[in-house]
């Protein structure tokens, strides 16, 4: 079987946390600077002109117990809430979700060449095998890498059973004719005609 390509999702709202990864780690650096300013000798009022560190201190320390009001700890809290909810959000969306990439089915392979078939092929293939049923009303195939995954909808719900099951062997029946090697099939309902529902009760 061909090597499997890892490919990975990205949200787009992946790319808001790296903007905001990218300000937090400039102002890192620049403050950075700052200090190696302030280590080799450059006035502080000069390194305080341009970033503005001694003046954030001074306001900061400077504060006593009542500037701490009702209405400061009120904005404080819904501040830490709104920025808790939204950086954790901005994480979590930046976690990877990797999957291996869909590739073509290989058939055959011999001096003369390589016999391969495409996912979409199979997934036709499997799609008028099952579309073949008088029970079905629309069905959808997805080849994965080690399986086949096939939705179908029924027009109504007498005889379920009877029905996914002849679906099932129907489809593998067709994968054979194709010289599909044996691949798990699973059929999956995914609902029943709106006219049809009363059946159900």
């Amino acid at each position: 079987m061909p090597r499997q390509r890892l490919r990975s999702r990205t949200s787009p709202v992946a790319h808001v946390g790296r903007a905001v990864l990218i300000l937090v780690a400039l102002a890192l650096v620049w403050y950075g600077l700052m200090l190696v300013l302030l280590a080799v000798g450059i006035s502080p009022d000069f390194v305080n002109a341009i970033s503005g560190y001694r003046s954030a201190y001074d306001a900061l320390a400077g504060l006593t117990a009542s500037d701490i009001t009702d209405r400061a700890r009120l904005v404080a809290a819904l501040v830490g809430l709104g920025a808790f909810l939204f950086f954790g959000y901005l994480a979590l969306k930046e976690i990877p979700r990797p999957y291996l990439a869909r590739s073509d089915l290989r058939l055959n392979e011999d001096e003369h060449g390589t016999v391969d078939l495409e996912p979409r092929a199979i997934e036709r293939v499997v799609e008028v095998a099952a579309a073949a049923h008088p029970a079905v009303s629309s069905v959808t195939g997805r080849y994965g890498t080690d399986d086949l995954a096939v939705e179908v909808r029924l027009r109504r719900a007498r005889g379920l059973a009877e029905a996914l099951s002849d679906v099932h062997d129907r489809v593998l029946h067709a994968l054979q004719m194709h010289g599909v090697p044996p691949t798990p099939v699973d059929v999956v309902l995914t609902g029943f005609d709106r006219q049809q529902r009363r059946e159900l009760s």
